[in-house]
């Protein structure tokens, strides 16, 4: 067990209590002990790339640990107690870097070898309790041909936490491999953000976009979907995941598709899944959430931690009579949402009734979100780098049986890959989901997805 820290000291000399962050309060509520919920052990984020290169790794174990050093929340525990929770600064310590030999399979290429280590990894169980919040695969072809996974838990990282820390990582290990030390200027830590969004609470912004929701919200709750198998409080969860990928052509017309209408990429999926919703539980005002980076502010774009939103998207089709009815109600819901967007917690206060599916045995809240790559690494877009390349595996098609996990629910992801492919995964529970059903509901959205970018005009009542 680390020791931990002592408190930050004011400037009066008094130690000051680190508080939680809206959206760590937000996980407390889904804490179902340490093997499941969202402190369980496979509540994790794990991430790979491709590496072209030689590696030197104890430039890399130094590299690590310099990323541990800077982004304190690697090395922070969420503590329980009567006034709500705190967190709690540990000192650095070394991150665990496993290396390890990837013989070639007969008649099997490299890049799914590639694909099959990353999933071997993101299915193994990484406790909370365990400092620091990340762990290191180095899986090795030959000498410059490797596989490189970081493995955080979620409650201290989110997706594009993932890509600052790679980043960073990427020019320690340079600065390390040429013995030295990288230059990197200071980074907001998660504690600021904490503190930022407590002392923010009761500012006019707020209350703006809360009355905003109020309004947006009045008698709606989330729209879940009915699961195969009810949830059984004896069962623990036992995620896994449905990747795919579309085929080109459908891809482009989806891209081309949103430039045209003047939408993002993510207004037309949002469309195309409220319909998917709408008539796979009848309802046809239907309401999902998704995720935004929840960096309100610039300075925090290069921190890391859980900053990920719990944003709701709400979608009333009632009147609408075709596809690209749909798309318009998207496109608005998209714009009101993230214009006023604050944390969650105000708008589950404001608004309860809306989380009542999540206490429904019958029904699952599926979230629904467009992956975002936020920092392209160096050699990504094409320059010449010294040191090995460094490309992250988003191409991904092997589904798992064991997976990564999340609090509750299910979890609907699509990716626009660099080549204009449209990658996805649907994360669900086994003991609530039959694959097959998530099959299903893939197939389903792709022919909405078909539908409303190639026949906008098409009639809701003929799906």
């Amino acid at each position: 067990m680390s020791i931990t820290t002592a408190a930050p000291q004011t400037d009066d000399g008094t130690a000051r209590r680190i508080p939680l962050s809206y959206n760590q309060q937000f996980l407390r509520a889904f804490d179902k002990g340490e093997t499941d919920g969202a402190f369980g052990h496979r509540h994790t984020l794990v991430c790979g790339w491709r590496v072209t290169g030689a590696v030197d790794t104890d430039a890399l174990r130094r590299a690590l640990d310099d990323v541990v050093e800077r982004h304190e929340v690697l090395r922070t525990a969420v503590v329980g107690d009567d006034e709500g929770g705190h967190q709690v600064v540990h000192p650095p310590a070394p991150v665990a870097l496993e290396v390890t030999d990837l013989p070639d399979a007969d008649g099997t290429s490299r890049d799914v070898r590639a694909e099959e280590f990353l999933n071997d990894l993101d299915a193994a169980p990484y406790p909370v309790r365990e400092l620091p919040h990340l762990r290191a695969f180095l899986g090795r072809f030959d000498a410059t041909d490797a596989v490189l996974v970081l493995a955080t838990h979620h409650t201290s990282t989110d997706a594009w936490s993932l890509q600052v820390l790679m980043r960073d990582l990427v020019a320690a290990y340079r600065a390390r491999a040429a013995g030295g030390t990288a230059e990197q200027g200071e980074v907001a830590q998660y504690r600021e953000f904490a503190r930022y969004q407590q002392e923010n609470a009761d500012s006019a912004r707020i209350d703006r976009a809360r009355a905003y929701w109020r309004e947006r919200l009045a008698g709606a709750e989330i729209t879940g979907i009915t699961s195969d198998r009810p949830a059984r409080a004896d069962l623990s969860s036992a995620y896994g995941v449905h990747r795919f990928v579309f085929d080109a052509e459908l891809s482009k017309k989806v891209v081309e598709f949103a430039r045209a209408e003047r939408c993002t990429p993510f207004m037309v999926l949002a469309a195309a899944y409220g319909v998917l919703l709408r008539r796979r539980t009848g309802t046809t005002d239907v309401v999902f959430p998704t995720f935004s980076s929840g960096r309100y502010e610039e300075r925090f774009a290069d921190s890391v931690g859980p900053f990920f939103n719990f944003v709701p998207i709400r979608i009333d089709t009632g009147d609408c009579t075709t596809l690209a009815d749909v798309l318009d109600r998207s496109r608005a819901a998209c714009v009101g949402a993230y214009r006023n967007e604050i944390p969650f917690a105000h708008i589950a206060e404001d608004s309860p009734a809306l989380l009542a599916p999540f206490a429904d045995g019958f029904l699952a809240v599926v979230a629904f979100e467009v992956l975002q790559s936020a920092f392209p690494l160096d050699g990504e877009d094409g320059k010449e780098t010294a040191g090995p390349r460094f490309a992250e595996i988003r191409r991904r098609t092997l589904s798992q049986r064991v997976s990564s996990a999340i609090p509750d629910g299910g979890l609907w992801a699509m990716d626009v890959l660099p080549g204009g492919e449209l990658a996805g995964s649907l994360k669900f529970d086994h003991n609530r989901f039959d694959e097959r059903t998530a099959r299903e509901l893939v197939e389903q959205f792709r022919h909405l997805l078909a539908a409303l970018s190639g026949a906008p005009q098409t009639p809701l009542a003929k799906l």
